[in-house]
Parts: C-alpha cells; structure tokens; sequence
C-alpha cells in the first residue's frame, strides 16, 4: 500500500508536458498510431458484429441495436469481408 501512495505522489510531482512538446513529429506519430488503433478496433468491432448477426441474430436485441443498425455497421466493411 505504501508502495501505492508513493508512486501517485510521483506521477503528481511529475511536471506538465507543454504545448511545444506535442506539436514535434512524436505527435505527430502518436496521432497516427491513435487513430489506426481506433480504426483497427472499429472494423474488429463489424466483424463481431456480421459473425453475431450470422449465427445467433437473437444476441442482436440483447446488445441493444435494431436489424437496421446492425446492417448498416456490417455495410462500412470492406467490400471483400462482407
């Protein structure tokens, strides 16, 4: 527990990052590797979701989305995954 509280005082003494800081092309680099994440995370999502509504269509009302919704989510997929 102390090892806890010492590590928090740490992370709270540690001093802010400043704006130059953020627009060097580390930024630049972290933005992208962002948004691939979120893109990658996205399209695992519409293959779950096109695998759900194939073999059990009935989880599709307990996660609470419609047909429509679901249709048009597996639709954003490429063409060669649908």
């Amino acid at each position: 527990m102390n090892d806890t509280l010492c590590a928090a005082q740490r992370r709270a003494i540690r001093p802010a990052v400043s704006p130059t800081e953020l627009s060097g092309p580390f930024h630049a680099l972290a933005t992208l590797r962002g948004r691939i994440a979120a893109w990658r995370e996205r399209a695992y999502f519409r293959w779950e979701l096109k695998r759900i509504a194939r073999d059990n269509p009935h989880l599709i009302d307990d996660i609470g989305l419609t047909k429509r919704q679901v249709e048009d989510e597996i639709a954003k997929l490429p063409f060669w995954q649908r």
